[in-house]
């Protein structure tokens, strides 16, 4: 072999040996960039997340808007500012028995069943009138939705009738479908609408439905729930009559049997 292809061999070699050097250099400041393009897309991502998680949280709730409403329609058979005074019973009748009640209170429940009938009874006759104040309040507990949302069904329910509304407050104080105050299901649409197929004029009805499943009267319910809490009323149920408070003899509560209730009544009504 000759001294010059010996050379030429050894330059050769070296050339290559730089072309790969360069190559691999290349490669190196490639892959170093994707791994600080893939770093800063990360970084944004988790920005973008914590932002829109932030955003989330800011952002105000469906019964919160309801509450800040302005415009808040009503339901037919109400009065008054925002349509937040519910009376039911004859306008001849000279009393009225103003009745505060929380959907899910169990309480409230318990009065119903005793009672419910005969106040319905008594309305039915003449006997007074009845003015009715939703809360809310029990929600507030357990970050719950359901006194609101069969508030705001109750509404749906008296834009169909004064006597609708009655008998679908009755069935959800019911035994068969008032749930444990830990078990929040009249926060879903479907339960309530289940509980209102038990009342023949609600059963199928459509408008209805339809009022509880967009919320038509959640706005509503929110200024009834506000007017609970600027009434001073503390607990549920209170009955109070001519601005005094209806309890049993010789208690500070409200009646919870017939019997309780008619001997209270009729010493208010002499009154």
């Amino acid at each position: 072999m000759s001294k010059r292809n010996t050379q030429a061999n050894k330059a050769a070699a070296r050339e290559r040996l730089r072309a790969e050097r360069e190559a691999q250099a290349k490669k190196d400041k490639t892959r170093k960039q994707l791994v600080v393009a893939g770093s800063v897309v990360a970084a944004l991502a988790v920005v973008g997340g914590i932002s829109y998680g932030v955003m989330q949280l800011n952002k105000p709730d469906a019964w919160e808007a309801a509450s800040d409403a302005k415009n808040v329609t009503a339901p037919k058979n109400t009065s008054g500012d925002d349509g937040t005074t519910v009376v039911i019973g004859e306008s001849s009748a000279k009393k009225t028995l103003e009745l505060y009640e929380d959907s899910r209170c169990p309480v409230c429940a318990t009065f119903e069943q005793g009672v419910g009938e005969t106040v319905s009874k008594d309305v039915e006759a003449g006997k007074y009138k009845v003015k009715y104040v939703g809360a809310t309040f029990i929600d507030n507990t357990d970050n719950g939705e359901g006194s609101k949302n069969a508030l705001s069904a109750l509404g749906a329910a008296l834009d169909v009738s004064p006597e609708a509304f009655m008998e679908y407050k009755a069935a959800l104080y019911s035994a068969e479908f008032h749930p444990e105050e830990s078990a929040d299901k009249f926060a879903k649409d479907s339960y309530l609408i289940e509980v209102a197929d038990s009342v023949d004029a609600l059963k199928g009805n459509k408008d209805f439905q339809k009022d509880v499943e967009d919320g038509t009267y959640d706005a509503w319910a929110m200024k009834m729930s506000k007017s609970f809490d600027e009434s001073g009323v503390q607990g549920t149920p209170t009955l109070k009559m001519d601005d005094k408070k209806i309890t049993a003899e010789g208690s500070e509560n409200a009646p919870m049997t017939a019997d309780e209730f008619t001997k209270a009544i009729d010493k208010a009504l002499k009154a």
